[in-house]
């Protein structure tokens, strides 16, 4: 999983559709080959097909830096733990709202980061190809154990 880095790589993401929210969060998703015609002529934006995830969280919705930062660590755990079933795409996950100061007072308490990884985890279920159920087993016909022949 790569990191976006440049502010052009953000705005590309961010340009493209919104795939899924949750209360406070939101997850923008374009695909590579979009973004690749998207950028500057000889410089590709995204210049590893893989999958490529960027974090938005706003001051106006996480005041303290010490949030912000566990949030962010949240973001980026969930999303390593799901890297396999994520599409090679560009993902902006981004905070759309705070969590409330008096239910979350600590910026490091478990309650606030098993809220935010229950919404991660949501957020990046929506966006995941759905695998298609274990295939049954071949249409033989069961075997059934034999009975000695009567002589």
């Amino acid at each position: 999983m790569q990191r976006l880095k440049s502010r052009q790589q953000f705005q590309a993401v961010m340009a493209g559709a919104l795939v899924a929210k949750t209360p406070h969060f939101a997850l923008h998703r374009v695909a590579l080959d979009a973004a690749h015609e998207s950028a500057h002529a000889g410089r590709a934006l995204f210049p590893v097909a893989d999958t490529w995830l960027g974090v938005l969280l706003p001051k106006r919705w996480a005041r303290r830096a010490v949030t912000r930062n566990a949030i962010r660590r949240q973001i980026y755990e969930a999303a390593r733990e799901k890297a396999h079933q994520l599409p090679q795409a560009a993902l902006v996950v981004r905070l759309r709202t705070e969590f409330s100061r008096k239910q979350f007072v600590s910026a490091t308490s478990d309650a606030l980061k098993r809220a935010v990884r229950a919404e991660l985890n949501q957020l990046l279920d929506r966006v995941a190809p759905k695998v298609p159920a274990a295939q049954a087993p071949s249409a033989c016909t069961p075997v059934s154990p034999e009975l000695p022949h009567a002589v």
